[in-house]
């Protein structure tokens, strides 16, 4: 394909239903904590277990809710020790690691917005080339 046939094709309005996809595509990222960062319109291989998912972006507005997740990890992870659910506890072991690693991730993420970090902005005299001084006019 050529230059001026990729210029027609990306010059043309786009359909309606491809933007309906496309923004299909973006409302199945949302998950409650956030979003997931999977490739757009593949499905999800870990069957929406969320909190284990490396792929699982969580906003800082939910560390309050992944919280109360990791709390209620624990507490059934000692009902399941108590009743003597040995794989449903570890299990839940392994969600309660993963939701544990979340919220250090969303600490650090929120502290990293704190800081601000001064760009400083350049003035003229530092990224000038060269200057040149007026000349002078003779009598």
């Amino acid at each position: 394909m050529n230059y001026p046939a990729i210029s027609r094709l990306l010059c043309q309005p786009v359909p309606q239903a491809r933007l309906d996809k496309v923004q299909r595509n973006f409302e199945r990222r949302k998950v409650a904590l956030g979003e997931c960062g999977r490739a757009y319109s593949s499905p999800c291989i870990h069957e929406h277990s969320c909190i284990r998912c490396p792929l699982l972006r969580v906003e800082p507005g939910q560390r309050q809710r992944l919280a109360d997740i990791r709390d209620n990890l624990t507490a059934r992870i000692a009902e399941a020790q108590r009743e003597g659910w040995l794989g449903e506890a570890e299990g839940l072991k392994v969600s309660l690691a993963a939701a544990q690693a979340k919220l250090v991730q969303v600490d650090g993420l929120v502290a990293r917005r704190r800081e601000a970090v001064s760009l400083g902005m350049p003035a003229f005299p530092d990224i000038a080339g060269r200057t040149s001084t007026p000349a002078k006019e003779t009598e």
